[in-house]
């Protein structure tokens, strides 16, 4: 699992508060003498819009965490699985599994697993089987 930096949401996100502190009283009055108070506003415009944006990538990368976790608990659960020997990614949603499986339908029974838990939007099956 990735681990994120949030220093560029949290300055972000201070961008887009003090920015937006800003009235639309001076953007009117700045406006009329020399057209700054415009710019202003549309950099604050699109200092939110940033940080909508990395909330939303954050919020993303939040759940795909919850995601990797469920999955790896789930497959603990099954008794022919081994979680040591399965590496689980996912990315938007969507779930990677590499490693090996003990058998056919050990690896088919992984990609169920993952495939039944919330949030996820797809499973590439990367398992082999292990030829003991």
């Amino acid at each position: 699992m990735k681990q994120r930096n949030l220093a560029p949401l949290a300055a972000a996100l201070f961008a887009a508060m003090t920015m937006g502190a800003c009235s639309d009283n001076d953007n009117k009055r700045s406006i009329g003498q020399d057209g700054v108070g415009a710019n202003r506003h549309q950099a604050a415009q699109d200092v939110k819009t940033a940080a909508g944006n990395a909330a939303a990538k954050q919020s993303d990368s939040v759940n795909d965490a919850a995601i990797t976790t469920t999955v790896n608990a789930e497959l603990a659960r099954d008794g022919k699985l081994d979680p040591t020997r399965i590496d689980v990614d996912t990315s938007r949603g969507r779930v990677a599994l590499r490693g090996t499986a003990p058998d056919a339908e050990s690896r088919e029974r992984a990609k169920h697993i993952a495939l039944s838990i919330k949030g996820v939007t797809g499973v590439d099956n990367f398992l082999t089987v292990s030829k003991m």
